[in-house]
């Protein structure tokens, strides 16, 4: 939460976190027997909880990487992990139909809330805390009492998979979104249908709040996003001009912008209240996966199957930077929480970081048995743990070790572990880009 770690989660049945500023692997969170398919931070940061095909979540401590707990019950794969607000309990989503809650000190099981029929894809807490909502293949979504488990209420209506839940800013309302084609908004408390956001004419891909609750927008496979007034259900938008499904979409920190990616190569902007679009950001070449607006709401980041991510400037649309590096699908991005950082998740294996001007900090890459390397752009590196065999410099027709090329190249050479990837003072600073 304070933006000092990141923590990544892969097939290869591992977590791990990195230090954000050195890109140091701090910890290897290892004892899944299956891919690790999400990951939440403690509200304090202290404790890691992690979720795997396996049919387990586990606890870590933060700062050890040291196994705290396993949470044992599902059985079928863990899909979705979230920490109550204040901390004291954890939820979890099963593709065996059901979700559980367990209590984050001793890892005990809670609660199990059954009643779905279908695999729970989604599971969120309420503002306050007094309520956890899931949402269900089975078509439709459920809340429950976070205290003893029960059922409050079912959210009855969708007539497909409901894909995606969220709570209001004030905990009020819930929407979901489904691949019926409709997103709905419910009372909490009540679980009464408010309104049934119609309008779309393929599988809803999305769902959110704008940040004073007032708006939900939609995206959806029937290339347009939407907007609708979040009591009424009025339409207000349509936002209109991708060429293929929408994907994702993102709200301005100020409310002022919407913000979707597009598997028609491009990601738009557009006016909250009018509906209008501002810019087009064009070039990409392939799907736009992913995008998310800086904490100050300047820039725009991008990802793509095109195995690049770009920034963009929200005023003018123009682009600022394309981070070019990665070797397959860009999957995930996010800005550091005072946004001078942006890391980049991709299906090649590696996290990547950035700073906002483009410039590549550190590729940061994970061995099988808890080794690490992190490569810096100037040709230093660090590496830690067993590294398998599995880096190397190859150097005309030879082959060489870490620690072994540094005799030869000497631009190449190990850094100490705790040496820093960046400061703050070289944000923006432009390396050449050696390490990849």
């Amino acid at each position: 939460p304070d933006g000092t770690l990141i923590a990544t989660a892969s097939d290869d049945g591992t977590a791990r976190t990195w230090d954000t500023t050195t890109g140091q692997h701090r910890t290897t969170l290892t004892g899944h027997t299956g891919p690790v398919q999400a990951v939440a931070f403690y509200p304090d940061g202290t404790l890691i909880a992690t979720a795997s095909d396996d049919k387990t979540a586990r606890t870590w401590d933060t700062t050890t990487g040291q196994h705290r707990t396993t949470l044992t019950g599902h059985t079928d794969w863990v899909q979705a992990v979230a920490f109550s607000p204040d901390g004291t309990l954890i939820a979890t989503a099963s593709t065996n139909g059901t979700a559980r809650t367990w209590d984050t000190t001793t890892g005990h099981p809670r609660t199990t809330l059954t009643g779905h029929t279908g695999h729970v894809t989604g599971v969120a807490f309420s503002p306050d805390g007094t309520l956890i909502a899931t949402a269900s293949a089975d078509g439709t979504a459920r809340t429950w009492d976070t205290t003893t488990g029960h059922t409050r209420t079912t959210l009855t209506g969708h007539t497909g998979p409901v894909e995606a839940v969220a709570f209001s800013p004030d905990g009020t309302l819930i929407a979901t979104a489904s691949d019926d084609g409709t997103a709905r908004t419910w009372d909490t408390t009540t679980g009464q249908p408010i309104t049934g956001l119609t309008g779309h004419t393929g599988h809803v891909t999305g769902v959110a709040f704008s940040p004073d609750g007032t708006l939900i927008a939609t995206t959806s496979a029937d290339r347009t996003a939407r907007t609708c007034d979040t009591t009424t259900g009025q339409h207000r938008t349509t936002l209109t001009g991708h060429t293929r499904w929408v994907q994702a979409v993102a709200f301005s920190p100020d409310g002022s912008l919407i913000a979707t990616a597009s598997d028609d190569g491009t990601a738009r902007t557009w006016d909250t209240t009018t509906g209008q679009p501002r810019t087009t950001l064009t070039g990409h070449t392939d799907w736009v996966q992913a995008v998310a607006f800086s904490p100050d709401g300047s820039l725009i980041a991008t990802t793509s199957t095109d195995k690049t991510a770009r920034t963009w400037d929200t005023t003018t649309g123009h682009p600022r930077a394309t981070l070019t590096g990665h070797t397959d699908w860009v999957q995930a991005v996010a800005f550091s929480p005072d946004g001078s950082l942006i890391a980049t998740a991709s299906d090649d294996s590696t996290l990547r970081t950035w700073d906002t001007a483009g410039t590549s900090l550190a590729v940061l890459l994970a061995f099988g048995d808890g080794g690490y390397a992190v490569l810096l752009p100037d040709g230093s590196y660090k590496v830690g743990g067993d590294l398998g065999g599995e880096l190397w410099w190859a150097l005309k027709l030879a082959r060489f070790e870490p620690l072994e090329i540094d005799e030869y190249v000497t631009s190449v050479r190990r850094l100490p572990e705790s040496a820093p990837i960046y400061t703050p003072q070289e944000n923006g600073r432009k390396h050449s880009d050696s390490s990849s």
